[in-house]
């Protein structure tokens, strides 16, 4: 297997402003955010599993980004990470969710030969005190989505203690029988990692995500 690789900081997916937030506004730089703290983030490319799954005629095939997690931030800081798969198509599914323990048990007994410290997320989130020997290794996992997708990005938040309060142009008081836009959106200093998904819907089904880039925004 290749060696996890260690991201490195940079601007904002207006869309995903869209999407997440409502109306576009404008999002600060990425690089004129004060520096707070940042989490060690190293990671294999996004790989897909097959899971018998208990009641169930066929097996279920979830995506899933593995990763390993290293506080050497100089004081201690609470860790409660955020994934969020967005494809091209504006499917968006959340890391984690309706995830049986069966899937990390698979997981886990696929990578048992490089480290012996995976564990699901329920049980890797809370304090993360510093240093190598308080890593830890975990697994984002995903339910298969639009095969009529040709891309996704996996946001991560919580890496970072940068965030920002951008004003909304658009805020305004609640209309009868309506809601209120809220006066400002806070954003939060997240890492995108852009994937390509090449072939047509029946290919892709056993295609290899092939990695864009990576950067840093603010969500």
């Amino acid at each position: 297997m290749p060696r996890m690789r260690r991201v490195s900081p940079v601007y904002l997916c207006a869309l995903l402003v869209l999407v997440f937030c409502g109306p576009a506004i404008a999002a600060p730089e990425v690089g004129a955010i004060a520096r707070t703290w940042q989490l060690d983030f190293e990671f294999y490319d996004p790989q897909r599993i097959t899971v018998p799954l208990a009641g169930e005629a066929a097996p279920a095939t979830y995506w899933y980004l593995f990763y390993k997690v290293t506080n050497n931030t100089g004081r201690d800081v609470e860790f409660f990470p955020s994934f969020r798969l967005v494809t091209d198509t504006l499917d968006v599914v959340v890391g984690g969710e309706q995830i049986g323990t069966q899937v990390y048990d698979a997981i886990a007994a696929r990578h048992d030969t490089e480290t012996a410290f995976f564990a699901p997320p329920s049980k890797v989130t809370g304090p993360l005190l510093q240093g190598e020997e308080n890593a830890r290794v975990s697994a984002a996992v995903f339910r298969m989505f639009d095969l009529e997708a040709s891309g996704f990005s996996i946001y991560v938040s919580g890496l970072s203690g940068d965030v920002e309060r951008v004003t909304n142009p658009a805020a305004s008081p609640a209309p009868r029988g309506g809601s209120a836009e809220p006066e400002a959106f806070i954003l939060r200093r997240t890492l995108a990692l852009h994937y390509d998904l090449p072939g047509d819907p029946v290919t892709r089904a056993e295609a290899t995500a092939v990695r864009r880039n990576r950067e840093w925004v603010m969500r």
